[in-house]
């Protein structure tokens, strides 16, 4: 046994497989969030105080944003603020998954805060919408940031109204102490809520690990029946992937509604079962294909391809794009066939959309579509042997 090369090799073996896998790990270590879009809304119609001076504190805001924007050797910031017009393009933003969250200042903002110093002292409010469904681990940072980016401003309003008071030698009134201990209010809601039962916003990503594993083995049971058969002629073996590619969509059926049924019985809300349970089953069709495209051409020595790219693509689609580094960013999680699932999976859970011809629906037909033509010529190779080669050789 000693002298055997492949038990001589082993070390390398495991070592090599010790570096591959855990070369996985690297995106879930210490990821840095930057560029997190955030809306900015600024409805502030500003006051007129006494002396005749306009003051519009939603713009003295939208320059202190600008300012914490800035970042010392051109490194990106940790939020890319966007400039929204009203509340309205915001919330449609957050719908359609542009923003993580949004800092909306309202209309009286300005007044409200002139009444500060007043006898009759009215606390402003600033509201802050977090798009739950579109990442958990984003949206929340989200919130933590624009919290904390209000308990600032609070900070320096409260200072700078005791500071006006005390060179008025004025005294507060108890009405005027209690707004100050919060001169701006808070008003977090959350929009596209996840719920209690989605595994933390990660139930799109959980049905991601058994529906590939299902179309891996679907491909590679059906190719392996496919490859102990003889075909007389090319024209047989063509007829016989046609037959491969429905076996793949009765599959398909199988596992879209298996999957969700399994879904729903494990704990996991499931709002629409008939959407859910046919975009999965269009996603399991266009992996299956494009596996047993890869199958066909390459053979069995495709399926540690198959393997590597679970394991690389899976810390990946739950972490936001946004926290990735540029290398997996662009050369790994871009061309991720199973995002498109998860995103599609996202919009149906947390967004209220049903089933539509969206983009992940577009992209994953596309995919299907494109394996089934790379699985098609298969059929033609030139290594294919004949029952008429057979007898010319004889």
């Amino acid at each position: 046994m000693v002298k055997d090369k492949f038990i001589l090799m082993s070390p390398i073996i495991v070592l090599a497989v010790i570096l591959i896998f855990s070369l996985t790990l690297v995106p879930s270590v210490n990821p840095t969030q930057k560029n997190l879009p955030i809306a900015f809304v600024n409805e502030d119609e500003g006051v007129i105080l006494p002396n005749q001076t306009t003051v519009n504190m939603g713009e003295t805001i939208a320059t202190m944003i600008q300012e914490t924007t800035k970042t010392a050797d051109d490194k990106e910031p940790t939020i890319k603020w966007i400039s929204v017009k009203n509340y309205k393009a915001a919330k449609k933003g957050l719908d359609n998954r542009k923003y993580y969250a949004a800092l909306v200042i309202p209309k009286d903002f300005s007044q409200k805060q002139a009444s500060l110093q007043t006898p009759n002292p009215i606390s402003a409010e600033v509201q802050i919408l977090v798009n739950q469904g579109m990442n958990t681990m984003a949206s929340t940072i989200a919130s933590q940031i624009l919290n904390g980016f209000v308990d600032n401003m609070n900070n320096n309003v409260r200072a700078q109204l005791l500071a006006d008071f005390e060179k008025q030698e004025r005294t507060l009134t108890t009405k005027q102490a209690a707004t100050l201990a919060s001169p701006i209010t808070k008003n977090t809601t959350n929009v596209n809520e996840i719920g209690q039962h989605s595994v933390n916003g990660n139930a799109p990503v959980s049905l991601f690990q058994p529906l590939w594993m299902a179309s891996i083995a679907g491909a590679l049971i059906i190719t392996l029946a496919l490859n102990k058969r003889f075909f007389a002629n090319r024209k047989e073996k063509l007829v016989a992937q046609l037959i491969q590619v429905l076996i793949g969509g009765i599959l398909a059926v199988f596992a879209g509604f298996g999957l969700t049924w399994m879904a729903g019985v494990i704990g996991i809300d499931i709002p629409n079962f008939l959407d859910i349970a046919w975009f999965v089953a269009i996603a399991f069709f266009s992996f299956y294909l494009m596996i047993s495209a890869g199958l066909a051409w390459i053979g069995i020595k495709a399926m540690p391809l198959f393997v590597l790219i679970l394991f690389f693509g899976a810390p990946l689609l739950a972490m936001p794009p946004e926290f990735m580094s540029t290398f997996y960013h662009d050369w790994i999680y871009s061309w991720l066939p199973m995002r498109f699932m998860v995103d599609g999976l996202r919009e149906l859970f947390f967004f209220g959309n049903g089933l539509s011809w969206n983009q992940p629906t577009m992209v994953l037909v596309g995919i299907g579509l494109g394996s089934l033509i790379v699985l098609l010529p298969s059929a033609l190779k030139p290594s294919l042997i004949t029952k008429q080669d057979i007898q010319s050789d004889i």
